[in-house]
């Protein structure tokens, strides 16, 4: 699944983030004119501000949100994944991308008007034309990141508008029925699948505080992936994440854990060590704490508080002051850290990939003999895929909703089909699946195009250019220390040399039973080096408005590259084991190198699937996955020639010349 960030995210289609689980409640077909706004106004009244900012995401900047978090979707009615909502007292505007103005036209009602312009400066100018000097415009501290909020004030301060925060928000002042946090217990991880206990941790994150430079007291923890890694806890409250709400402030001998504290069973308490005072003793708080206990330990002398801007949302942010209280990074060590996957991790995420690679192919084979029978559409094939990976081993359901789409569909990136967009599978146009599991062992996610008819030329040169690119990244060599965007190129470089390109960015990180975007490794600006034990996708594309959209996506972990004199140097391992449609590689276009790094791919995936359908008993599985990966030849036009089939041309001549 591809990633959006940066300056690409206007062109990086419809990456969901949990609204989904909200559309039911709010989806329109037709715009509805008769409904009247929540009495926002009201609340904006008594807080004497001229503006109410609302964006999509909750007080941990996450991608992906719980239907709780939903606020844009209630007020708006407006479900996609991006966009902005601001209220004034005679005007209603949402701004979101190119992707979703269609849907926005129709799930929006009468009050609401629609602006295209989806970048802060634009905002911020409507902002100055609709509230008047001396204004205030209000904000909640914990939807806004510190960018987010440095980027309004440069362009509303100089006009003498002020941004007002209002840590209240207003929107659920006015949500009467806004979902409670979901039911549940948190769970620990099973010792099988972890190396490192949480104390282990805890001590290690701690040596990172104690040999900073810059000195800090304290650690804050915002993003809830980085409690969940640093405490070996999961939960359910963000779909297809194993999150829970959390956060997290760790000094050198006590550590706070804010959560809500009634899903904490005896046996955490034990778990956690709450019942004592100690360095390693957790401190359970209330969740709604948070803002009250950083400043309680800010208030003391001399400490000073390490938080990653990327995470840290601007309620927590403000209160640490003066400025000599307060230490930065973009990242927090604890993203940093579990960035990098120890021997356990890396081997049970191979494992995961392996036992994922059974459901995708159980999926194109079912296909295969399904599609030219007229009977199956993209919902049905994304149902089937996902069950076959509830069948498997530590199956903890989709690591996000399955992007299942042919032909127009597919040249939406990110599409996802409903009862009333799916398409009916047809073997005259191509096919796109991006999906992906969570196990208790790993996250997955991997991207497959295909054809079950006869391609056009174009469809089968632009297949065969995103393959190369994904092969030239793969087999690249670079330094160690190397940056994901430096080499980000690579995969754009044959779609480039025929004017091709795609609007997405090439990877992201993957983790061990988190989220499926996982920061901050991969191929944007942002990211970091890459390391031994990283996991990033390697996913290339190319997307034809209203015909076809092409994507390939693996998953690799980074390892040691053994080179002629250099010794300090890493290579990829391609780790997702699913053959690429062969009646869709042009091997004419293949370098050597490129066409022996596919064979040895294939060879790969024989190996460690064939053994793995074995081991599950899935015979015509595995015939079916021989058949598709049998090796190509190293010149020729068409990849459905190998040497099995050379066998069989030579035995037919020789027959033939008998009869003669």
């Amino acid at each position: 699944m591809t990633s959006c960030g940066g300056l690409l995210l206007a062109l990086c289609l419809a990456a969901l983030t949990g609204t989904t689980a909200v559309a039911a409640a709010y989806e329109r077909t037709e715009r509805n004119c008769s409904a009247s706004p929540p009495e926002l106004r009201v609340e904006m009244l008594l807080q004497n501000i001229s503006a109410y900012i609302i964006p999509g995401t909750d007080s941990h900047l996450s991608e992906y949100i719980a239907p709780r978090d939903a606020r844009m979707a209630f007020m708006t009615g407006f479900t996609g994944s991006a966009g902005t909502a601001v209220v004034t007292k005679t005007k209603a505007t949402l701004w979101t991308d190119s992707r979703y103005w269609v849907q926005a036209e129709r799930q929006m009602d009468c009050n609401w008007d629609l602006e295209t312009d989806v970048s802060v400066r634009s905002v911020a100018e409507w902002l100055i034309s609709e509230v008047p000097p001396g204004g205030y415009i209000g904000f909640d501290p914990f939807l806004f990141s510190l960018k987010t909020q440095g980027d309004y004030s440069v362009v509303l301060e100089s006009t003498n508008r002020s941004l007002m925060s209002v840590p209240v928000n207003l929107v659920d002042q006015v949500w009467t029925d806004r979902p409670p946090v979901p039911p549940g217990n948190l769970t620990r991880l099973p010792d099988r699948v972890i190396k490192r206990s949480w104390e282990m941790k805890v001590e290690h994150i701690r040596n990172q505080i104690r040999d900073n430079p810059y000195e800090p007291t304290a650690l804050l923890l915002s993003a809830l992936d980085e409690t969940a890694w640093l405490f070996n806890l999961r939960g359910n409250d963000i779909p297809y994440n194993p999150f829970f709400y959390s956060y997290t402030l760790l000094t050198m001998d006590e550590i706070w854990l804010f959560l809500h504290t009634e899903r904490v069973t005896e046996e955490l308490i034990v778990y956690l060590n709450a019942s004592c005072s100690g360095p390693l003793c957790v401190q359970l708080k209330s969740y709604d704490s948070v803002r009250e206990h950083l400043q309680t330990y800010v208030d003391q002398p001399g400490v000073k508080v390490w938080i990653g801007t990327e995470y840290t949302n601007y309620a927590l942010y403000e209160i640490i002051t003066p400025e000599e209280k307060l230490m930065t990074s973009t990242y927090s060590p604890v993203l940093t850290t579990k960035a990098v996957k120890d021997e356990t991790e890396q081997r049970i995420l191979r494992d995961a990939h392996v036992r994922d690679a059974v459901a995708v192919v159980q999926l194109l084979m079912w296909l295969e003999k399904a599609v030219p029978e007229g009977k199956e559409t993209e919902l049905t094939a994304a149902a089937y895929v996902n069950k076959c990976r509830s069948k498997q081993k530590d199956s903890r359901g989709p690591s996000f909703e399955t992007i299942s789409a042919s032909g127009p569909n597919a040249a939406l990136a990110h599409y996802s089909p409903s009862e009333e967009t799916s398409r009916r599978l047809t073997v005259d146009e191509m096919y796109l699946v991006d999906s992906g599991g969570q196990y208790l062992d790993g996250t997955t996610d991997i991207t497959r195009t295909v054809h079950w008819g006869t391609p056009t030329a174009m469809q089968k040169e632009a297949f065969t250019r995103v393959l190369m690119g994904n092969i030239e990244i793969s087999r690249t060599i670079f330094p160690s220390g190397t940056r994901g965007v430096n080499m980000e190129m690579l995969g754009r470089r044959a779609l480039w040399e025929v004017g091709l390109n795609y609007g997405h960015g090439t990877g992201h990180g993957v983790g061990n039973f988190f989220g499926v975007h996982e920061w901050p490794v991969g191929f944007q600006s942002n990211n970091i080096p890459f390391r031994i034990g990283m996991f990033t996708s390697i996913e290339p594309g190319y997307y034809k408005e209203n015909d076809f959209g092409i994507r390939i996506e693996d998953v690799v972990v980074i390892k040691p590259a053994k080179t002629k004199y250099g010794h300090n140097y890493l290579t990829f391992e391609t780790v997702s084991l699913v053959p690429y449609d062969r009646k869709l590689i042009d091997t004419s276009l293949l370098s050597s190198e490129q066409l022996k790094w596919l064979n040895n791919y294939y060879e790969t995936i024989r190996k460690l699937l064939g053994a793995e359908l074995d081991n599950q008993g899935l015979h015509e599985e595995k015939k079916w996955m021989l058949k598709h990966t049998e090796a190509f030849m190293e010149s020729g036009s068409s990849a459905s020639v190998c040497s099995s089939s050379l066998t069989f041309i030579a035995l037919a001549v020789t027959l033939l010349h008998n009869i003669i």
